[in-house]
């Protein structure tokens, strides 16, 4: 990798820090280090590294949990880095944003291809994750489409092919997307199914007699024709 990085690395170690301090600016990075998983929580914070190097065992937070809090303010790689080997450990490492994994002590060739293969995993990640992002969204406008698909058969009697070429006619003529014009019919359809809900005549109550008001009946019969002017508009537009 010929890429400098933002490096933050924790140990509890002092000799361990002073030897990242002096081997990471040597393989072309910035470094700044921390000596407790809290510290490593708050330089992360400020300083937004492209990858942290942390020991798991240190004061008040292991490097394991200050690792997962700091992915959960922003994604970042991790190399974990410990003197202990056991089966816990190894479980507790397998976690999304460890990315590698070495023991004590720790060589400069060894640390170089972890730095590598950690950014090289981790771009992996992220792009199967944007990969996912980007199918979810596609799946929702999908639903969304269907839905704005069937009002427009509803309101305009057209088949489903016909309901589906007009709204994408519409986005093209209104240079819109697709999935906008699709929002726009089901907000409208909202705003119908609230104006039918207005235009209904209150449930008469037995036992009681109203006299006849005619300034309501206007009020129904103007809101019933807005409707009506509404539903025009907006059939032209996906003619």
């Amino acid at each position: 990798m010929n890429r400098s990085l933002r490096v933050i690395a924790a140990d509890d170690e002092q000799s361990v820090r002073e030897y990242y301090q002096e081997l990471l600016p040597r393989l072309g990075h910035q470094v700044a280090v921390a000596g407790s998983g809290r510290q490593l929580v708050e330089l992360c914070r400020a300083a937004e590294p492209d990858l942290v190097i942390t020991d798991i065992k240190m004061p008040d937070v292991d490097g394991l949990e200050a690792a997962g809090e700091v992915n959960r303010q922003r994604a970042v790689p991790v190399v974990l880095v410990t003197g202990h080997q056991d089966a816990e450990l190894r479980e507790r490492a397998l976690q999304d944003h460890v990315m590698a994994y070495l023991l004590k002590p720790v060589r400069q060739a060894d640390l170089e291809a972890a730095i590598d293969l950690a950014m090289r995993r981790f771009e992996q990640y992220q792009q199967l994750r944007q990969e996912a992002a980007d199918l979810r969204q596609a799946l929702e406008d999908r639903k969304l489409t269907e839905r704005a698909k069937g009002v427009v058969m509803r309101r305009l009697g057209v088949d489903e092919q016909d309901a589906f070429h007009r709204l994408g006619r519409l986005a093209s003529t209104q240079n819109q997307k697709l999935v906008e014009v699709v929002r726009a019919v089901l907000e409208a359809e909202t705003v119908f199914a609230r104006l039918e809900e207005c235009t209904r005549p209150p449930a008469h109550r037995p036992g009681r007699t109203r006299p006849a008001d005619n300034s309501s009946k206007s009020q129904v019969a103007d809101g019933a024709k807005g409707e009506r002017t509404m539903q025009t508009q907006i059939g032209q537009s996906l003619t």
